[in-house]
């Protein structure tokens, strides 16, 4: 039986697209017969146990406080992780190391994978330099930027074999000069078990938001500024004109909260948005059930260009309607006009016109719907998925047994 290590930021049981994805993978391979352990690097920052088993899956922590002027941190934080692999290696020894962006984790399992003497898979969800612009935290070009991009194509030059999420990615490091055979593609993913027959709509909490039967656009998320809500909000008074009962759900929070609720308040439109706030994990299929249109309306940035979103498979496999902004990430999951509809990116007048028109082509919603649902059943169901990466980990096994023979030779 394989034994794979994933080396994590963080994971269960926190929740974050990040976690759900490492949990669909690890459950994935155990369905498939692998014997798989997460371990995650000081910047996991939520307590618990040194081992922690959830949803049963066992993660090791990493502990220790990495302090210092940027650069040693960062080193130090790449050490306590590397160090906690080789300690956890000794007791359980894995066949193959698979990281997990960002680059930290890449670092420290590149240095604990070649003392070991075991293969290393490295795989990039997001070019984080580029994610920390997104989110407000750093600054395009800067000397941070530069270093998290040369950290990140060290472990990809170092790494036996690397995964991207999806084509932007895999083209981008393509284009910096590193072989494309060396990087396999492993794209955003459901699990589909977790995912049944839509609820109903739920009409007690339709009545405490005071919605009718109008249609509703809705987002549940994060609010970052790259997600584009404030696009959103803005086409509301627009999307008004020719669909007037139309009304906004926006359900989450995050840095751009304060901002998006002052502009909606400003609004033309404001008696038509509501804002719910955070709302814990298990209440979100209630208000999932109010949607009749999930809208993702990211804006154009090198981020949205290259990463492809989960949100937007969720909702597809879900049977829900969806619309999104004509970015490449959103391009590389959606057909539009067949599987959802896109409108133009950081365009609020483009953004009300093609929601408008969708409403009007309800005679189509359960046609996209299924065309959704088959897609991600398809495409992006773990699975199926999860075999692209046993047959890399099989390649790299049988090349390091060959290396073995011939040493031994």
């Amino acid at each position: 039986m394989t034994r794979v290590l994933h080396v994590l930021d963080h994971s269960l049981p926190l929740h974050s697209g990040y976690t759900f994805r490492t949990r669909a993978i690890l459950k994935a391979q155990q369905a498939a017969g692998m014997e798989v352990r997460g371990i995650t690097g000081l910047r996991h920052g939520a307590e618990g146990p040194d081992i922690e088993t959830v949803d049963g899956l066992t993660f090791h922590r990493t502990h220790g406080e990495a302090s210092g002027p940027p650069g040693l941190r960062e080193w130090r934080e790449v050490s306590a992780l590397s160090k906690a692999i080789l300690d956890l290696a000794a007791e359980w020894r894995p066949d193959i190391i698979h990281a997990h962006s960002p680059a930290l984790c890449g670092e420290g399992a590149l240095a604990a994978a070649r003392k070991l003497g075991i293969p290393l898979v490295y795989e990039i969800r997001a070019f984080w330099e580029d994610a920390a612009v997104g989110n407000g935290t750093g600054r395009e070009g800067s000397v941070k930027y530069r270093m998290t991009r040369a950290m990140e194509n060290h472990v990809v030059g170092q790494a036996d074999a690397v995964f991207t999420i999806c084509h932007g990615l895999r083209d981008d490091l393509i284009a910096r000069g590193f072989e494309g055979a060396k990087i396999g593609i492993s794209p955003n993913g459901v699990d589909l078990d977790l995912f049944g027959d839509p609820p109903p709509r739920d009409e007690e909490l339709a009545a405490e938001l005071g919605f009718g039967h109008e249609p509703v656009i809705g987002f549940i998320g994060s609010f970052y500024d790259y997600e584009g809500l404030d696009d959103l909000i803005a086409a509301m008074p627009i999307l008004r004109e020719t669909q007037p009962g139309a009304r906004l759900l926006l359900v989450g929070g995050g840095p751009c909260d304060e901002a998006l609720r002052a502009q909606a308040a400003a609004s033309p439109a404001s008696d038509a948005i509501t804002f719910t706030g955070r709302v814990p994990h298990g209440e979100v299929e209630r208000f999932y059930s109010l949607i009749d249109i999930l809208a993702y309306p990211r804006k154009r940035s090198r981020l949205t260009e290259l990463v492809t979103p989960l949100k937007p498979l969720e909702a597809m496999a879900q049977r829900r309607l969806v619309a999104a902004s004509d970015v490449g990430g959103h391009r590389e999951l959606i057909e539009d006009g067949v599987s959802g509809t896109l409108f133009p990116a950081d365009d609020p007048a483009g953004c009300a016109d093609t929601l408008s028109t969708l409403i009007d082509n309800r005679a189509r919603w359960d046609v996209m719907r299924n065309a959704g649902s088959r897609h991600v059943a398809e495409c992006h169901d773990w699975a199926h998925n999860i075999h692209r990466y046993q047959s890399v980990y099989q390649q790299l096994l049988e090349h390091r047994t060959d290396e073995v023979a011939q040493v031994a030779a």
